[in-house]
This record gives structure tokens, sequence and C-alpha cells, in this order.
């Protein structure tokens, strides 16, 4: 019999990722995917940058850009007729203007995920206590009181392995047999498009060079379809929209007829093309009711399948296990209340909702569901710096301040920084030595109270009041101290006084501000922590 603190189903990015981020909170579990490795194709191409702010605080965002395309590789969007004909339109995609990149000192990166989920598989064994086991699939699963029991199935010999677990994170994608299991329902529309992925080789430099793209879209009459950049090179992916509008069905995707179609989308009739691989699927904007059932948590597509218009199906997926992350941990140390781990569907599952409305509507914009050509998106598409990072958590696991939310006309694509509890920490430019740091530089997997130049009582209350899990991490930040504002920004971008003071969750969220100093720094420091980790009613 196992006995594993944590089990998580699935080893797609997500579930590598949950191993990696509960190890680095120290947490023990055993990860489980049913095929023999890492994706052997494409899938997901683009990781946004609050992902990418995500894997720098893990220490492995160069390694992620390493295997992804080189920088400058991509960075507009083009509409053509043929990829060697006429150009229909080009865009720079908001995401990638100065203004919407200044926010973050992270970079937008495009790292096909047979290339990303080697580099988190590595990082996520190299960081321990956590185990990987591929070739091996959950099969069944019950839940009694404070556990979860199950068998284990080697795919192989077919031997299967009990084990009981304070708790499972389904991360087995959108045929979830854990979410079947629990009958969660999916909330939505289901089923709203059909599609046909290519994989393929073929020289196709000389289109590109002078305009490199993340997407190629082919607008024609018979064909709409778009050339995914993979290496920029040789290697693509091609996709076909809505092949049932032209009476085209999977059984029709033979190696030659997907060659006909390649070759009609370049406008090159005797290029050699090779096809790698195809892959009908249907699209869906839903998401679960419910992220928590009593032990079990479901994360990434298993919790909300979204279209791909907009990129967000990897990256929220990949956030959802940030978040749930550091709670586990809370937990499991007996430093936070069960009741901190319903924030996690309180704060994921309102955001997925509208992100993946967002990503419907972007798909719906550019005509998904009809086979009319020079149908273009509408402006948010690839430009929804709100939904990136702008979230406004609303739980048990933030303390409110007061303050009103701002302001703000279009939520999905306008992002305004703020150190409002509940919101995203923002990035300033700091500097440590001779070092240029952000202050998403300081966050790790711990607490982190940063303070004005003022803030000594803070500094001492930290000390009193560091409880001994989560760790908490205190920094002044002024311009004699060892984290430096030379640009005089940081108290106007976290919106305090000298004296005041901000703690910041393990995934990056403020969990509670001061905005000045207090006559009982101490107190107030503990009361936030007792009430943000659920241990208020606990000791009442």
């Amino acid at each position: 019999m196992l006995d594993i603190p944590v089990v998580i189903s699935g080893g797609g990015p997500v579930g590598l990722a949950a191993s990696l981020f509960l190890s680095r909170h120290g947490v023990r579990s055993l990860m489980v995917e049913r095929h023999p490795g890492t994706a052997l194709t494409p899938k997901a191409r683009g990781i946004n940058a609050r992902t990418m702010e995500v894997f720098r605080q893990c220490g492995i965002d160069e390694a992620v850009r390493a295997a992804g395309l080189a920088e400058g590789g991509t960075g507009l969007i083009v509409w053509t007729e043929t990829l060697a004909g006429r150009e229909i339109e080009r865009r720079v995609p908001g995401r990638a203007i100065a203004k919407n990149m200044a926010v973050t000192p992270g970079k937008n990166c495009l790292c096909a995920q047979d290339d990303l989920e080697p580099v988190i598989r590595r990082h996520a064994e190299a960081a321990g206590p956590g185990e990987l086991r591929f070739n091996t699939e959950l099969t069944s699963f019950t839940q009694k009181g404070d556990s979860v029991t199950g068998i284990l199935t080697d795919r192989t010999t077919g031997a299967g392995t009990p084990f009981t677990a304070r708790y499972l994170i389904a991360a087995e994608g959108a045929q979830s047999r854990v979410r079947r299991a629990l009958g969660a329902k999916m909330v939505g529309e289901e089923k709203v498009y059909d599609s046909v992925n290519i994989l393929f080789h073929a020289e196709l430099t000389q289109w590109v060079k002078d305009r490199p793209a993340a997407l190629y879209f082919v607008e024609q009459d018979g064909l709409r379809a778009t050339f995914l950049t993979i290496n920029g090179r040789d290697r693509w992916g091609f996709l076909i929209h809505s092949p049932s509008k032209y009476g085209w069905t999977p059984e029709n995707f033979t190696p030659e007829f997907c060659i006909d179609l390649i070759r009609k989308g370049i406008g090159v009739p005797d290029i050699p093309v090779t096809v790698l691989g195809v892959s009908p699927w249907q699209a869906s904007a839903i998401v679960a009711d419910r992220y928590r059932d009593r032990n079990v948590f479901l994360a990434g597509d298993a919790a909300h399948e979204m279209p791909p218009t907009g990129g967000f199906g990897l990256n929220t997926g990949v956030q959802d296990v940030h978040n749930l992350a550091w709670k586990i941990a809370a937990v499991l140390r007996g430093k936070a209340d069960e009741s901190l781990l319903d924030s996690y569907h309180d704060e994921r599952q309102p955001l997925a909702t509208i992100t993946t409305k967002a990503s419907l509507a972007n798909a719906m914009s550019m005509g998904r569901t009809e086979n009319k050509a020079g149908v273009l998106p509408r402006r948010e598409f690839l430009n929804e710096q709100g939904l990136i990072f702008g979230a406004s958590y609303q739980s048990n696991a933030v303390v409110p301040d007061g303050t009103p939310p701002a302001a703000i006309d279009d939520p999905v694509t306008e992002y305004l920084p703020s150190a409002r509890p509940g919101s995203r920490a923002p990035h300033v430019w700091l500097q440590r030595g001779s070092e240029q740091i952000s202050t998403v530089d300081l966050i790790g997997p711990h607490f982190l109270l940063l303070t004005g130049a003022g803030g000594e009582a803070w500094q001492r209350a930290a000390q009193a009041a560091a409880p001994a899990w989560p760790p908490l991490v205190a920094r002044t930040i002024g311009t004699d101290t060892e984290v430096g504002d030379p640009d005089g920004k940081w108290q106007l971008a976290y919106g305090i006084d000298a004296d005041g003071a901000v703690l910041v969750r393990p995934d990056g969220y403020v969990a509670w501000r001061s905005r000045s100093g207090v006559s009982n720094p101490e107190a107030s420091l503990r009361a936030a922590f007792d009430r943000l980790l659920g241990r208020v009613a606990a000791m009442a």
C-alpha cells in the first residue's frame, strides 16, 4: 500500500507543474501518467507572460525559453490568401507592444508542448520529494473521511498498486476519469465547432523569414486554416477550421488529402510535404461547476475546456496548480485550516469562466462556425492583458483593506497594476547590489512581507509573528536598504506610505495590506495570518 500525501493524476504540463510546485513547498507527491513519456506532438504552444513569471519564480524560465522558439522568431499575426500569395493583413499582438510588456519582467514565449514538457519533467524530477511515474494510470478511487484511496495500474504489466493519499489532484485533461467519477457538471457550450490539426514537415522559410509570426491565417473560399509556427523553418502545424462545413469528416484526412490541403494553403502545388500526424478535435467552452470535492481537486483541462483562440488553456492550468500547491502545503503542515482549500475554487473557477467565454468570443468573431473567408477577429484577440494579469481574487485567502477596485472600462484588455488585496503583486524594477531585479523575483515558496523605508516596526513584527510554515521573508524597499528603489516607483505602485506593509502570498498575489504604520504591527500581522489561513475559527 502506497501512502503518499498527494497523488497527481495526469502528467501533461499541469500535472508536471503541480509536482514541481509541491516539491518546492517540501510536499511529497506522486504523479502518474498513463503514457510512457512526455508529449510527442506540439499541442499547446504559447506561454503567456504571467506563466513565464511563475516559471521565473521556479528558476526554469530560461530553460523553457531555450527549448522554445528563439526570441524574434515571432512577433506578428498574418492573414493571407496563401502563404506564398497575397497578404491580407498583419498585426502586432497587443500583448507584444511596449506598454503591455512593461508590466512584467517576463516576456511571452512560444514553446511547443512536446518541447516544454521535458523541461518541466527534468526540473520536477530534480526538485524532489515529488516522484513521477509514467506508464501508470489511476484506475479507481474512493473518498472516505480525510483521505483518498484507490488503485494505480501499470499499463505494461496490468499490476495494480493500492494507495492512500490525503489529496488527489486530477490533471488528466478534457476526458478526465476523476471528473466524471465525481459527477462534476460542466457549464457552458460544448462542441461548438470542429477542427483538425495536421503536424507536418516542409521548408517554408522563404515565405516567413521577413514576417515572423506565431500564426499565419489562410483565408480562401474553399479553405480556412492556420499555419502554426513551431520552429519557424520546417516543422509546422496546419489547423483546419470547421472542416464539417466543407463536408469533410475525420476519415477524409488521409496523408494524401492533408498534403493537398497544405499545398493549397502554401500556394505552391509541388512543394515537398511530409505529414507527421493528424488529430481531429472539437472545441468546447465549458467549466466545471466545482473545482473541489472534499479531498479531490480538478485542474487544467479537467476543470475547464476552452477554445485555443487566445492560447489560455495551458496557461490557465499551470496557474491553477500554482494557486493550489501552497494551500495544500499549508494544510498538510498543520498551519492552516481545511477551509483554506475552498479558496482554490473561489479564486480560480470564476476566472476560468471569464477566460473561457473570452476565448469563445474570439473564436466566434473569426467565424469559426462558418466557411466564409476574410473574417478578421475582434480587437480583444491577443490583447487580453486584463485576463492575463488583472485577476482580482475574492476569497477567504484574501484580507480586504477596504479600498475599492480600480475602475476599468474593459477588464479583458485593460490591466491597471495594483497592490489591492486579491491582485497580482505588481512588477517594479528594483536594485539589489549591482543587480537589477523585479519585485516578482522576491516571490517564492514563502510569504513575502514588503515594507517601505520606514517599516522597521513591521520587520520586527515579522520576526516575532512568523509562523514555522508557511515561511515568511521580510524585505524593506528603500534608498538605503538591501533592496533599493532607484526610480522611486515601488511605494506608489504598491499604494502604501513609507511605514506601510504589503503581504504577498507564495503564488504572487497580495494577501493583505496596511497602507501605513499601526500601533501594534505584530498583532496586526498575526491577525492577518490567522484570517487568511482560516485559523480564526479554529482558535475560537
